[in-house]
């Protein structure tokens, strides 16, 4: 028996109603911001025509694009970082059940366990590392199709080097009215990585994971003051990432950061909030540098889910990016207005469990370096200014430039193939449907959003890096061939 859904939209809510072809019953469900949905028989009038509903849904009226979702009761990972917040966010205000659906979150215990129970089913989809959907999705790793229709943030990563290690450098460093002068370049530590080799002990830092935004900052800082953090040689079966690194680079968990340096496994790392804070608040360690003045405004993580589940469920998708849209935008409202109440939720121990002051410290507009040494950082966590929730081609093709300079992506490729992998991964179609619905909802105003009808998905050409090198994503080749260190062309460990 065939079917047909009729869609009503209304002030508070919604319902759909499915039709037999018969015209005789026909199930409406009926969804209200932060209620369970519920379901009603009504009869059709002529086909078409329904009886009103007496709890206020039809005051007024509009085209729905989207359908009622296909799988309601959903679950969730992520890892606890503050930059989860706009899942938290969804869920805490009611956005997620604002479109019919009832998520469940759940920490996971780290990024590769995350990655495969989303490729396993036992997840709906996650807090993804940028570059994890790319490194699944072309084979580095875990063989999936990963997509993300969302970029969870930009920026709210830093780099902390030990007590010991900062004593070590901090002479090479610039001084202004007794304090460090910012941004604090590799160049000051590549005296101590010297001193290291030379008596023979290897300089060890921490990141974690090898697609992770995480380890192509760290590389990229650490390049660009002429210390070489290593290559990767997966045709080799060499995945270490260490070859003829000066630096030898390892993965340790978000959470485990601080405590493994202070244990000294590892001299330092390059790691989300709020565990470069949890260094100062403990007193084992100091943030010389943030991601935002290694490249300001970068992509920092995303939402992912796998292909297979997008195709299966894409209302279900739609209404996930609306929700989550939603969130980041409360997230920036009125210059990080309710950045406070945010903190408070992140602060639960089913979130990120950190002190209220250790996630205030950066998500508030501020960051400590030393102790004490606390200045204004407005945009160290960007939710929704700048576009950030855009997913941009520009931002997918700048990871692979970095898989492929450090060897992870082992043999030159065109700069077609760049742009057919971007396209693959980052879905802009799915983030305009969710868009244009918020802005149809009232939800949302248009200028909120990039022009969709203009927008080719690039970025216009990036300049502010700390080593002043200009990146353009529809020239990515053309990108590698301008660093000193680093594979270019027809290289190949």
């Amino acid at each position: 028996m065939s079917s047909h859904t009729f869609i009503y939209v209304g002030v508070t809510g919604f319902f759909a109603l499915k039709k037999d072809s018969n015209n005789e019953e026909n199930q409406m469900r009926i969804f209200t911001g932060g209620k369970k949905h519920f379901c009603l028989k009504k009869a059709l009038i002529q086909g078409v025509v329904v009886t009103a509903v007496s709890i206020g849904l039809m005051t007024s009226a509009t085209h729905a694009a989207v359908g009622e979702p296909e799988k309601e009761d959903l679950k969730f990972g992520f890892i606890k970082l503050t930059d989860m917040a706009p899942l938290a966010i969804a869920y805490e205000k009611g956005f997620f059940e604002d479109e019919g659906l009832y998520v469940k979150l759940e920490a996971q215990a780290n990024w590769k366990v995350l990655l495969d129970r989303v490729i396993d089913g036992e997840l709906d989809g996650a807090h993804m590392l940028a570059g994890q959907p790319l490194g699944a999705t072309i084979g580095f790793g875990t063989q999936a199709h990963i997509i993300t229709a969302f970029s969870m943030d930009l920026n709210g990563n830093g780099i902390t080097v030990s007590n010991k290690v900062w004593k070590q450098m901090k002479k090479y460093v610039p001084h202004k009215n007794g304090k460090p002068v910012h941004p604090i370049k590799a160049d000051y530590l590549k005296p101590v990585v010297e001193a290291y080799k030379s008596k023979g002990e290897p300089f060890k830092l921490g990141m974690v994971f090898p697609v992770s935004t995480h380890n192509y900052e760290l590389r990229y800082w650490l390049a660009a003051g002429g210390i070489h953090p290593g290559f990767y040689a997966p045709h080799k079966g060499d995945i270490k990432g260490q070859l003829k690194a000066d630096a030898l680079l390892s993965v340790t968990p978000p959470p485990q950061m601080p405590s493994t340096m202070e244990a000294g496994t590892i001299h330092g790392y390059c790691v989300g909030e709020p565990w470069n804070q949890q260094a100062v608040f403990k007193g084992i360690g100091v943030p010389v540098i943030t991601d935002y003045e290694i490249w300001k405004d970068n992509p920092e993580k995303v939402f992912g889910v796998s292909k297979k589940w997008a195709d299966k469920y894409p209302n279900t998708h739609i209404r996930v990016v609306k929700a989550m849209i939603r969130a980041a935008k409360w997230l920036d409202d009125n210059n990080n207005a309710n950045r406070p109440a945010a903190v408070k939720i992140l602060s639960k121990s089913k979130y990120v469990g950190a002190d209220y002051a250790v996630i205030a410290n950066s998500m508030t507009g501020t960051f400590e370096y030393e102790k004490g040494d606390i200045r204004k950082v407005p945009d160290f966590n960007v939710f929704f200014r700048h576009f950030a929730t855009y997913p941009y081609y520009s931002d997918a093709i700048w990871y692979l430039t970095q898989m492929r300079r450090w060897g992870q992506i082992a043999e030159a490729k065109p700069d077609s193939w760049y742009m057919k992998i971007a396209k693959k991964v980052y879905r802009p179609d799915i983030y305009a449907v969710a868009a244009r619905e918020l802005i149809a909802e009232g939800k949302m105003k248009a200028s909120e959003f990039p022009d969709f009808a203009k927008t080719d998905g690039f970025r216009a050409p990036q300049t502010h890096f700390i080593d002043k090198i200009t990146y353009d994503g529809k020239k990515p080749n053309d990108y590698l061939k301008k660093f000193k260190i680093g594979l270019k062309g027809k290289d190949k460990i």
